[in-house]
């Protein structure tokens, strides 16, 4: 893949979430919730409007959050760069993700998850990784998350990292699980398409890495066959040996990389591998006598 991949595949999942507008109100507070939680930087509230400072690079969380109010707050709202600005009074206690709530129905839970992702979510490039973390400023932030990911019987770790609380994912299947939780239903099967690929060519080099090792192992017996037989032919000579071990050791030396099984079809009548590994198991017994 090209040169910022990881990038461009987080983004992908950021856009799609941001144009989801699923369950009506009480899911819009659960999103506005976590962009207060997450971006929300300063509230300041007087007697003909309420000010709101989002610290947010992301231009996904203020067009989002801008589409929310105007959708489900029934007021009118303005957006210049990273400042909402509500021209009236306004109690943001519907909106509070410490408020429980805002979560009451399950979907409002997914929403939540949504634009958590959106504020402080990221995923590494599938092909290369597995990884979907959100940075969380405090401890606090984390461990909500964590509860909250949870409760859909997803596993999520926290490790802090200089300034932040990070809660990760390295697991393929949680990861999925939690795209589909969110909604990015295409991002989830981009995803599995990668995972998909990967799981078959990582098949495809164990059997290889089986295959290579198996043929290493018949070079390195039939190696050690040749070396037998070749010392009984000087010490001995193939004359003293009984007709069968006479003829296995005449068609390994003439066929030097042939398997137990081309060797035993060889003979007339044919032997079973178990018969060509017999015979040749005496061969080396009568090697080891000469060399004591």
């Amino acid at each position: 893949m090209q040169e910022g991949n990881e990038l461009s595949f987080s983004s992908d999942v950021k856009e799609e979430l941001r144009k989801i507008f699923d369950g009506g109100k009480p899911c819009a507070y659960a999103e506005l919730a976590a962009f207060f939680m997450f971006c929300g930087e300063k509230i300041l509230e007087e007697e003909d409007k309420t000010t709101i400072c989002f610290n947010a690079d992301n231009e996904f969380v203020i067009q989002k959050v801008f589409t929310l109010c105007k959708k489900n707050i029934s007021i009118n709202s303005d957006i210049q760069k990273t400042i909402l600005v509500i021209p009236q009074k306004f109690s943001f206690h519907d909106m509070d993700w410490r408020n429980p709530d805002v979560y009451k129905e399950h979907i409002c839970k997914r929403a939540f998850l949504r634009a958590a992702y959106l504020c402080v979510g990221s995923m590494s490039d599938p092909e290369k990784s597995y990884h979907l973390e959100f940075d969380c400023q405090t401890e606090e932030q984390a461990l909500f998350l964590q509860q909250m990911i949870n409760e859909f019987e997803i596993e999520a770790k926290i490790v802090e990292r200089k300034k932040y609380h990070v809660l990760y994912l390295k697991d393929g299947s949680a990861i999925c699980d939690l795209l589909n939780i969110m909604g990015a239903h295409v991002s989830l099967m981009n995803f599995e398409n990668f995972r998909i690929l990967k799981e078959m060519r990582n098949s495809v080099n164990r059997k290889v890495n089986c295959e290579t090792a198996n043929i290493a192992k018949t070079v390195s017996a039939a190696s050690k066959q040749i070396q037998d037989i070749m010392l009984i032919q000087e010490e001995v000579g193939f004359a003293q040996l009984p007709q069968g071990l006479r003829e296995i050791a005449e068609l390994r030396l003439e066929y030097p990389e042939a398997t137990l099984q081309e060797l035993g079809d060889l003979l007339n009548p044919p032997v079973g591998k178990s018969g060509v590994n017999h015979r040749l198991r005496k061969l080396s017994e009568i090697a080891c006598q000469i060399r004591a």
